[in-house]
């Protein structure tokens, strides 16, 4: 006897749009053990993005608080919660429940600098959504060290870059640093004003790049769990949304970079 279809069946399934992806492997994304480091514009999207594509086991870190500038780039904080100056990372877990409540998002809510050694590596897979340079150093030292992919991005304005960094595969963050970048290593950037030595004006922030710098990072995060890496970003995604623009920015391994062994270059 045939089998009975109902009509609409297949929109019963959240994900069934997904599986018809022949590579996508529903499975593996929710085993994956996320690392998200960075609670601002980014961060925000980039949560909501891992969770509706199906990951279940998520970590962020942040140690900042909501203010209202940031209502107007970050989905998951709201009126209330700039007024109660809530911890970011309390109020993304918070709100990401709605999206799906069967998500496990943990928080810790101080610098990924001060987290233990164990910490890091206990992940699968790292994200930074990160505003400073020295925490994203801290990240690239510690993936490439104990092998774990990592995914950097970040963006001004309306320019965004993303870049993938495959331990013993590809450059690192590192080797694209310059003068200026390590001049900047050890200042902390804030949107609370808390625990500042070093005070810079605050860099412009734009909604559409923050979607795409976003999308892009997620993209290649689906693309490392899934095994996909001859189609991963193995330089640097540049976007411009001024231009209306983005390339793919050729970065060689600094032949001085302590964190590439001889074999390497």
């Amino acid at each position: 006897m045939a089998e009975t279809v109902r009509p609409g069946y297949l929109d019963e399934d959240k994900y069934e749009r997904s599986k018809r992806l022949e590579w996508f492997d529903l499975e593996k994304v929710r085993n994956t053990r996320v690392l998200v480091v960075g609670g601002g514009a980014i961060g925000n999207e980039t949560v909501k993005n891992l969770i509706l594509a199906g990951f279940k086991k998520i970590t962020l870190v942040d140690m900042d608080r909501v203010v209202r500038s940031n209502l107007n780039r970050c989905m998951f904080f709201d009126e209330d919660d700039a007024e109660r100056n809530r911890l970011k990372a309390k109020a993304i877990a918070e709100k990401a429940k709605r999206l799906d409540k069967d998500v496990d998002i943990d928080i810790r809510t101080e610098m990924i600098q001060n987290l233990p050694e164990d910490f890091i590596p206990s992940y699968d897979l790292v994200l930074g959504c990160l505003d400073n340079v020295a925490a994203r150093l801290h990240l690239n030292a510690h993936c490439y060290r104990h092998g774990i992919p990592y995914v950097d991005a970040a963006t001004q304005g309306f320019v965004g870059k993303v870049q993938v960094v495959l331990p013993q595969e590809t450059p690192c963050l590192e080797c694209g640093m310059n003068k200026t970048h390590v001049k900047v290593m050890e200042e902390r950037f804030s949107c609370t004003g808390e625990d500042v030595t070093f005070h810079i004006p605050k860099l412009a922030a734009e909604i559409t790049t923050t979607s795409v710098v976003s999308a892009i990072q997620t993209r290649e995060s689906i693309k490392v769990v899934l095994g996909l890496e001859k189609e991963l970003i193995r330089n640097v995604f540049y976007y411009d949304g001024m231009r209306n623009v983005s390339e793919i920015l050729e970065l060689n391994r600094n032949p001085e970079c302590t964190h590439h062994p001889l074999s390497e270059k």
